[in-house]
């Protein structure tokens, strides 16, 4: 084509491309929209001075210099494309100056990357995230903090969570931060997805971190909201272990926990069954008024559910009529009480002087809040105003009482609750529990009851002696039928009748009625009868609460750093033949790493695999993560690299950039420039072919 052209053409060209030229060959190159044209200039009478004039000198120089004509004009093609919305056009632009020039001005890359932000297209998200990176390579100074704040919340909002926390990552390590509203914004979205959860969590550790070393205008610190979106994620996502160190964290930072904040920690206690450390809140939360109650449902439902869970009746009747009387005190006083100073809440051992607390303020709500924390509506219910037990929870009450043997004890507490609330099983809730007993099969039972309820002077009424009459007589139980007609006539249930009369009155009653009672099914059941019929099941499936007593046992010591104590508890675990839970585990570890006792956290990690090989136990990420961690620290990469195997088969997701945050951290030079040949010995040798392997899975080179 060259060949072809004229010297008017080239006058033509030159005044309408971008025109340079290189200088080994003196040949001169014309733009036009992005296509290259070469032409020798001497073949066409270019004088040399000419072409010198528009050049380097150098005989060395290869790339190619374009005047300032090229350069403006594919910037205003890119700035068009931009203007138009069209993104294939934009980006065609980008890449052409790119290669010609290096990065366009800031104000045009802040475009871009701004259009590139707004598309809902992932592959144009994930472009503007892999530029930002490009640029903070290249030439970081064009990056500013709207923009990636923008970025961040458009990856995150798009379920695209691994590349939202590489943008944040990167803010934070320049000390941007967004402003807490943006923050809480991206965590919002962050937190939809399990994986986006685990990355907000390590992200919020970051954070906090760097919390720390910042000071003026670049303080970081994080609100109560972002906290309370993290742990409320932790709950949904089942992910107990992660949320006691978000607790433990929240303790550190001084951040005040709120109303939700309690809610959720009162959730995350209950999975980790650590009923003494949810037991240090109830004083607080009982002095909040009257408007706040409900909001405590789940604290309540929490609380009663960890005093079943560890066998103890008494704990549990006496928080269910502490739970009554609040309602009633509080709901006679002035609701307009401003809110208290925040108090304090220990964390763990409340005998340790170095020990970490809890600032709590239970009568807060945030404004607007983004995370309303869903109680799980299942031992306590808000109905009415009032918080009452659910026929779930009272069949609970009553199955620990039966097996307690403590009938008149579950007698006593039943008239309590009468007499303070309506109940939810109806009126009269004696009534109520000695029906069900009496579906179920539980006579005795629902004798004693009656008796109980005789002697204290609130007999029932003739319906629940003639229905305990009629199972009698169908179970054929003759002599306890004929002991139930005494105990109404010594009640006056009938009357001043004789028990002869009574005894026939109930006999033709039965007669009466046989068929109708003999067709009874367990549809025809009340609901509290079901939900007895449930426990029983429950409980023959359900491990022994020895295992929550010993954790809770293991957990105390640790935190008061009293390890052989907690050691001992474990040791008797075993010997028991109980099997370590992964709550166990996690405090066992947790405990040795606040004192870098990794040694001891191999030895966990060879308990942990017998216990697996068993099927024993199914190990959690939340674990995984935790023993990661601390071999990163510890220097042990064999077991480093064996637990990324175990992760890896399982299909969990790693957060390669905090596994390379510690690794440069605590090991930055180690076997950085040595060979596994040029090892000392075999041990040595096999060390640093562990840590080359982990330098290359988490990509430093």
């Amino acid at each position: 084509m060259a060949q072809l052209l004229t010297k008017f053409t080239l006058d033509y060209l030159a005044k309408n491309c971008s025109l340079s030229l290189k200088v080994s060959s003196f040949t001169l190159v014309f733009v036009k929209d992005l296509k290259i044209i070469q032409v020798p200039c001497v073949r066409y009478g270019y004088p040399l001075s000419f072409c010198s004039n528009l050049c380097c000198t150098s005989s060395n120089v290869e790339r190619v210099w374009w005047e300032s004509s090229s350069q403006t004009l594919l910037l205003r093609k890119l700035e068009i494309s931009l203007k138009d919305h069209d993104l294939d056009k934009a980006w065609d632009s980008y890449k052409g100056f790119k290669k010609l020039y290096g990065f366009p001005e800031r104000n045009v890359m802040s475009k871009l990357v701004t259009k590139l932000c707004y598309s809902s297209d992932a592959k144009w998200l994930r472009r503007a995230c892999a530029l930002v990176s490009l640029i903070r390579k290249g030439k970081s100074d064009l990056l500013r903090p709207c923009l990636l704040t923008n970025l961040s919340l458009s990856l995150a909002r798009a379920q695209m969570p691994v590349d939202a926390s590489k943008i944040l990552r990167l803010m934070l390590e320049k000390e941007w931060l967004p402003e807490m509203n943006m923050l809480g914004l991206i965590f919002l979205h962050l937190v939809n997805t399990e994986i986006g959860m685990f990355l907000a969590s390590n992200i919020l550790f970051e954070i906090c971190e760097c919390t720390k070393t910042s000071s003026g205008e670049n303080q970081i610190k994080v609100d109560t909201v972002t906290f309370n979106l993290v742990l409320d994620a932790c709950v949904r996502f089942g992910s107990y272990l992660k949320g006691q160190q978000i607790i433990d964290l929240m303790a550190k930072v001084g951040v005040v926990a709120d109303v939700y904040t309690i809610t959720a920690i009162a959730q995350i206690h209950e999975m980790n069954y650590q009923r003494d450390e949810l037991k240090k809140f109830k004083d607080h939360v009982e002095k909040v008024s009257y408007r706040f109650v409900h909001h405590y449902q789940q604290f309540f439902d929490s609380l009663l559910n960890l005093h079943l869970k560890f066998n103890d009746v008494d704990s549990a009747s006496s928080l269910i009529m502490d739970m009554y009387k609040h309602q009633v005190s509080i709901s006679c006083q002035d609701d307009t009480m401003k809110p208290q100073n925040p108090c304090l809440v220990p964390i763990g051992s409340q005998n340790l002087k170095s020990g970490l607390k809890l600032q709590i303020s239970p009568q807060v709500l945030q404004k607007d809040p983004v995370v309303q924390v869903e109680g799980k509506q299942e031992l306590i219910l808000h109905q009415k105003g009032k918080l009452v037990l659910s026929n779930k929870a009272l069949a609970t009450i009553i199955s620990i009482f039966k097996r307690s043997g403590r009938i008149s004890d579950l007698s006593k507490l039943l008239i309590s609750i009468e007499k303070n609330v309506t109940s939810v099983q109806g009126e009269n809730l004696c009534s109520g529990v000695v029906d069900a007993c009496i579906h179920i099969g539980w006579l005795e039972t629902a004798h004693d009851i009656l008796e109980d309820l005789d002697s204290m002077g609130v007999p029932l009424g003739m319906n629940s002696y003639l229905s305990l009459f009629k199972a009698y007589y169908k179970q054929q139980m003759f002599r306890e039928a004929e002991a139930l007609t005494k105990q109404t006539e010594k009640a006056g249930v009938f009357g001043n009748m004789s028990s002869e009369l009574i005894y026939s009155t109930f006999l033709s009653l039965h007669e009466k009625k046989t068929s109708h009672a003999e067709a009874v099914s367990i549809c025809d059941k009340s609901d509290l009868a079901n939900s007895l019929v449930r426990e029983i099941i429950k409980e023959q499936e359900e491990t022994s609460f020895v295992v929550n007593e010993l954790n809770s046992s293991i957990s105390f010591f640790m935190k008061a750093n009293m390890i052989d104590d907690a050691v001992k508890a474990y040791r008797r675990m075993q010997e028991m033949s109980i099997h370590p839970t992964r709550l166990t585990f996690f405090t066992l570890i947790s405990g040795y790493s606040s004192l870098n006792m990794y040694r001891e956290i191999t030895i966990i990690w060879g308990d942990i695999k017998r216990n697996m090989e068993s099927g024993s136990l199914a190990c959690h990420r939340d674990l995984y993560d935790l023993l990661l961690y601390n071999f990163i620290r510890g220097g042990y990469f064999e077991r480093v690299m064996e637990i990324i195997s175990h992760m890896k088969d399982h299909g969990m997701f790693m957060d390669k950039w905090m596994y390379k945050r510690e690794f440069l951290k605590y090991h930055k030079a180690l076997y950085r420039n040595l060979e596994a040949s040029n090892a000392k010995n075999e041990v040595q040798s096999n060390r640093i072919e562990y840590v080359q392997a982990f330098r290359k899975w988490v990509g430093i080179s």
